[in-house]
């Protein structure tokens, strides 16, 4: 989601020539043992980078101060299971100073939650120990509010020490129904076996909640202060928007290394949804996205490694889960997940190397009654700055375009789903391959400057049909080039509803080099920080709104809030004017494709049942009360489960529709087996999508007018070209 726009590399330069000044300042600090100065120049350095170079840096007052105020302590005891409500009114008062502190050096309010928080945890860790020495009542009519947002922190100790009884509670009897579930399977398949009985289970239950608690607190113990203070920078960075972001020197390392694209673990993004850990992107090619199981929006429950027990993640700061889940390539790890859609699975997953190549444009050829399509799937906009040599997107979708032309395919569908953005040049490159020439891109510096950035090459790569497909999670690049598309009226949007709305750019800052004693100091890690706004050529932002699509197809985030206008602190949407272009018009009956698709879409029972599926999670979004009686939880999971059935007919959907890699291709798979299987996984992906085959149908709707342009008429058949 938060890609990175690399370019207009002279606003950085200006900002490292004014931190090399103030830097000289620092540099002369000595370092001392277990010293809070190289924090308080920590805080010194970011805050003069972001005010210097974001773009519309927040002014740091009360409000700014009561921002941080929330986030941190959201970051500290997101559960609200460590603080008592005397902390909170320690601590309150603090709330409209933490502005004055960061700009006085002055830690105290960090140093005070610090220490709370861990005197809180010690006197926790003997408390959870205490409430699992026996059996619990799971006859009375308890519940639980997993919402800790609805929840206040506990009035005093004897309050906390319930809340925590009331969560292991929860834990225990999930657990205990899991195991039902699997006694019940074994005593169906084996009549002989003799099933353990309630009082085992839960015995077994109360093992498993303990072990995972102590795992969870000694994973907490291995936490120092410098990580909780890089939790206090970043409730500090994001209040100026939610894509400037501290980096600590580790956090760094991981980042470059996505950066090059070969990541080592699962291959997914994760971020903190409240007590949990959420899924947000799957890295193409990467082991979670290969398996097909793990989705963004899944709620990571519980970890395990291979066959040992299942480590609670609830409540886990995020670096914390992170650490589980990752691991040495060829190692198991298994995530208990909530689905979107409330049924609980768990899902096993060998930790690899994600794959670059998987990380590549590709495409398939599709043939509808008699006519061939091309689908192009570019999971993001790639490109290497170090060697211009290397493969990037632009080149590889220009080859991807012949190829596909040398099939006689008659329209090309761009697949941009769940692409997160990537590199700006590689985009205006590839506008550059559907259109003529003219601006692409409007971007806009802090300090108001505006630059059109435009395809140059009046060369069009593909003039034919063209549909663009997006979704939620399309961001960034994804959606410059859609809006492109969209304002030359060059092709048509289907998909969600809009896409992400990121219209931000973020350049990421190595501090270090503003330091010179930093060797002796420490690494003091990155700032990524947004310098500029990109615009479309109409003049309008894709922050916020995104882009909306022509065609709107329903899918199980369709009533849910997903994207950057629901994120606290995004930077508002706007309008400039407007870069002097002309649509091309290729579409000579555009309204009456898009009714054709809307009429198709109504009537279609797969979009149907996904639609039907959104309103059930919708509906079910604010259910977060909980029994904590046994046959009460047991009905509620049963009308869960009940209700997942109808919807797992989603999964089966086959669209009759046969999906084969192109010439070049096939001879490559002849030498390689692994890539024959990776496209064959793909291409069964596409059968069983009704997206794509909806793409497909608008492709044949799709009539050409005749376009004189630069002495060729090219006619509805893109094939036959004449002179005029």
């Amino acid at each position: 989601m938060n890609a990175i726009l690399n370019f207009m590399k002279r606003n950085y330069k200006i900002i490292l020539a004014v931190l090399a000044i103030s830097a000289t300042l620092w540099s002369f600090m000595p370092k001392k043992e277990n010293d809070p100065e190289k924090d308080k120049m920590l805080l010194d350095l970011i805050t003069f980078v972001i005010e210097k170079g974001h773009y519309d840096p927040a002014v740091m007052d009360d409000k700014f101060s009561k921002g941080v105020y929330k986030d941190y302590l959201d970051a500290l005891d997101p559960s609200k299971r460590f603080f008592v409500q005397s902390d909170i009114d320690e601590f309150k008062i603090y709330e409209n100073q933490i502005d004055d502190m960061i700009h006085d050096r002055d830690l105290t309010f960090f140093r005070l939650t610090y220490e709370r928080l861990q005197k809180r945890m010690r006197e926790v860790e003997v408390v959870y120990k205490s409430l699992n020495e026996k059996p619990y009542d799971f006859t009375t009519d308890e519940t639980i509010n997993l919402d800790s947002d609805k929840n206040a922190f506990a009035k005093n100790y004897s309050e906390l020490k319930n809340r925590w009884r009331l969560q292991m509670k929860l834990s225990i009897l999930a657990t205990v129904v899991e195991k039902e579930k699997i006694e019940a399977s074994k005593k169906e398949k084996d009549p002989k076996y003799v099933a353990k009985t309630f009082s085992q289970l839960e015995k077994e239950a109360r093992e498993t909640t303990q072990k995972t608690l102590k795992d969870y607190f000694d994973f907490i113990k291995e936490s120092n202060e410098d990580d909780w203070f890089v939790a206090y920078v970043n409730a500090i960075v994001t209040q100026f928007d939610p894509h400037t972001y501290y980096f600590a020197p580790d956090e760094k390392e991981k980042f470059d290394v996505s950066m090059s694209g070969k990541l080592e673990g699962i291959g997914a993004r994760l971020q903190k949804t409240n007590d949990f850990t959420e899924i947000s992107e799957l890295i193409s090619g990467g082991p979670a996205w290969r398996g097909k199981e793990l989705e963004p929006g899944d709620l990571i429950l519980k970890v395990a490694q291979g066959n040992n027990e299942a480590v609670d993640v609830t409540g886990m700061r995020l670096d914390d889960v992170v650490k589980k889940i990752k691991g040495p390539k060829g190692t198991e790890v298994k995530l208990t997940v909530k689905k979107v859609d409330g049924s609980i699975v768990t899902i096993s997953i060998i930790r690899d190397i994600v794959e670059i190549e998987e990380t590549y444009a590709k495409s398939s050829v599709v043939e509808k009654n008699g006519v061939k399509y091309g689908v192009i799937y570019l999971p993001k906009f790639y490109i290497d700055f170090e060697n211009n040599d290397n493969r990037d997107a632009a080149k590889d979708v220009a080859i991807e375009v012949e190829r596909l032309k040398k099939e006689g395919v008659q329209g090309i569908v761009m697949d941009l789903r769940d692409n997160g953005g990537g590199s700006l040049k590689t985009v205006v490159d590839i506008t550059g391959l559907f259109i003529e020439e003219g601006p692409v891109v409007q971007i806009k510096s802090a300090k108001g400057k505006k630059e059109i950035l435009s395809d140059h090459d009046s060369r069009v790569q593909w003039d034919g049909p063209l549909v663009v497909m997006i979704n939620n999670f399309s961001a960034s690049a994804s959606e410059i080039f859609a809006a492109a598309i969209q304002d030359y009226k060059r092709g048509i949007i289907i998909g969600s509803k809009q896409s992400y709305g990121k219209g931000t750019v973020q350049n990421v800052i190595d501090l270090n080099q503003f330091v010179r004693n930093s060797p002796t100091m420490g690494d003091f890690g990155a700032l990524k920080t947004t310098t500029q706004k990109f615009y479309r050529i109409n003049g309008g932002s894709t922050q916020l709104e995104g882009v909306s699509s022509d065609i709107q197809t329903p899918d199980r985030y369709s009533y849910i809030k997903i994207g950057e206008r629901d994120v606290e602190n995004a930077m508002p949407w706007d309008k400039i004017d407007e870069a002097p272009y002309e649509p091309v018009k290729s579409i000579n009956n555009f309204e009456t494709v898009v009714a054709n698709s809307q009429k198709r879409i109504l009537e279609n029972t797969q979009f149907r049942l996904i639609d039907e599926n959104a309103k059930w999670i919708n509906d079910r979004k604010e259910d977060n009360i909980v029994s904590l009686n046994i046959n009460k939880f047991r009905n509620e999971q049963t009308v869960i489960e009940e209700a997942t059935k109808k919807f797992k007919a989603i999964t089966k959907f086959q669209n009759q529709l046969k999906f084969t890699s192109l010439p070049q291709e096939m001879e490559l798979i002849k030498k390689d087996s692994l890539l024959g299987q990776k496209r064959k996984d793909w291409h069964e992906s596409l059968s069983k999508d009704a997206y794509v085959e909806e793409a497909i149908n608008v492709l044949g709707d799709i009539k050409k007018p005749i376009i004189v342009t630069k002495g060729l008429t090219i006619k509805n058949r893109k094939d036959k070209l004449v002179k005029s």
